[in-house]
């Protein structure tokens, strides 16, 4: 290690010393050596330079020299790590997601673009160190959604259970105004004759039938010469059976048939009062996929896909047929790239842009992701009324990011503690 170590010091010094320049130059130093990589003596300046720059502004009392290095050491040691996951995995960061992300920064601390820049020159940070930062903080970033995404498992019980939790909390304030259609069925008939009707009824209902003309036609209930209108409860008012078939759906909504001891009942929501209305758009999109390899350089996959395209466009090929023989993602491939309907969220950031701006029937050009190289179509987008999930999505929500702290927190542990670490100038090897 030794050797290779201090092989690894004469190569990033030598890095420094201009052939035609014979001026004496300060030359960086390595300060930590993490796995292949290296924590320069520059990067712990800057970063010390960042937080004390901040305490200031914000009045933030700071430990003392020898502990404030000792965490900002050990900040750029994970970090490092974490960039050199990004850098197995592909992660890649283009100067636009970089501008993006240094206009947010300056938007949240009431700043122009050009105000910030003068005010970290100010502390004596470079603009390029600065860019240079945000761009590792967001592969790291990148990487580290990427790997524990994977790790994370939330059952459908587990959503289940704390919907239902969050819809009783919700619902002592929603009222709903219900349309009832009752079937009786008296002891010893045929239950099937009634059980055909409400399904007959129910049909008839999802093609637009008026519910108050099926009601004074059919229900035995005791609403009926009402058009089948019990008005306004909220849950807790309704009877037991209502109550227990009502999950916060939204307007319009038909449920049932359901059984009950006196026969078939069909409920109509007719209206709702306190409960918020979610509306998402979901797109049906289809993709091809390919991965570099070491043979097939980035270059020679755009060209690749380049070629698919115009193969495409000339109407030598359709896009299912090039998805099939070409796309590495086997479950779209064997649907002609489909990916079907869904919320763009789902999808990594490049991914989304591309479909969320995408219009319908155009083929995007080559774009990389995490998980290779990609070409999209945008098939459709429409509108759907998440009224009754959004409970469920709120739901899984909070688990997700519950679980995604905690094998977060775990993942980093692992891999700091699978990582070699030297401080350079120390004899003590920290594993």
């Amino acid at each position: 290690m030794k050797i290779w170590k201090h092989a690894l010091l004469t190569l990033v010094a030598a890095c420094h010393i201009g052939a035609a320049n014979a001026q004496v130059v300060e030359m960086d130093k390595v300060a930590v050596i993490v796995n292949e990589g290296v924590v320069l003596q520059s990067d712990i300046d800057t970063a010390l330079k960042t937080i004390r720059a901040n305490a200031k502004k914000s009045g933030q009392a700071l430990p003392s020299d020898d502990v404030l290095i000792e965490q900002v050491t050990e900040k750029l040691i994970v970090e490092a790590i974490q960039q050199q996951e990004a850098e197995r995995i592909g992660v890649r960061v283009d100067d636009s997601r970089v501008n993006s992300a240094i206009e947010d920064i300056a938007k949240n601390n009431n700043q122009t673009v050009d105000q910030m820049i003068a005010s970290i020159s100010e502390e004596g940070i470079s603009y390029s160190e600065f860019r240079n930062q945000i761009r590792k903080e967001i592969a790291a970033s990148e990487a580290r959604n990427a790997l524990v995404r994977r790790r994370i498992n939330i059952l459908p019980a587990e959503v289940e259970n704390l919907a239902d939790a969050l819809a009783q909390e919700t619902s002592a304030t929603v009222q709903y105004k219900i349309g009832h259609i009752q079937l009786r069925v008296n002891d010893g008939e045929d239950k099937s004759e009634a059980e055909d009707l409400a399904n007959e009824l129910v049909e008839k209902l999802n093609n637009g039938a008026n519910f108050s003309t099926l009601a004074y036609s059919y229900s035995k209930g005791p609403k009926a010469l009402e058009g089948g209108d019990w008005g306004w409860m909220r849950k807790e008012e309704m009877p037991t059976i209502f109550a227990d078939q009502i999950k916060l759906q939204n307007k319009g909504s038909i449920i049932g048939p359901f059984r009950s001891g006196v026969g078939f009942h069909i409920l109509k929501i007719e209206d709702v009062k306190g409960l918020e209305t979610v509306a998402v758009t979901e797109i049906n999109a289809r993709h091809i996929l390919i991965k570099p390899t070491v043979i097939l350089s980035d270059k020679g996959v755009q060209k690749q896909l380049n070629g698919i395209i115009a193969q495409i466009n000339a109407g030598e090929a359709t896009f299912g047929d090039m998805a099939q023989q070409y796309s590495q993602d086997p479950g779209s491939a064997a649907k002609d790239g489909e990916l079907g309907y869904q919320t763009s969220d789902l999808y990594v950031p490049e991914f989304k842009h591309q479909i969320d701006t995408l219009p319908v029937g155009q083929i995007s050009a080559p774009f990389q992701t995490v998980h290779g190289w990609h070409i999209v179509e945008v098939l459709d987008r429409r509108e759907v009324d998440r009224t009754d999930s959004a409970l469920k999505n709120k739901a899984y929500r909070i688990l997700f990011n519950r679980k995604f702290n905690e094998e977060a927190n775990a993942w980093l542990q692992e891999i700091r503690a699978s990582a070699f670490v030297e401080m350079v100038g120390d004899e003590r090897n920290v594993n």
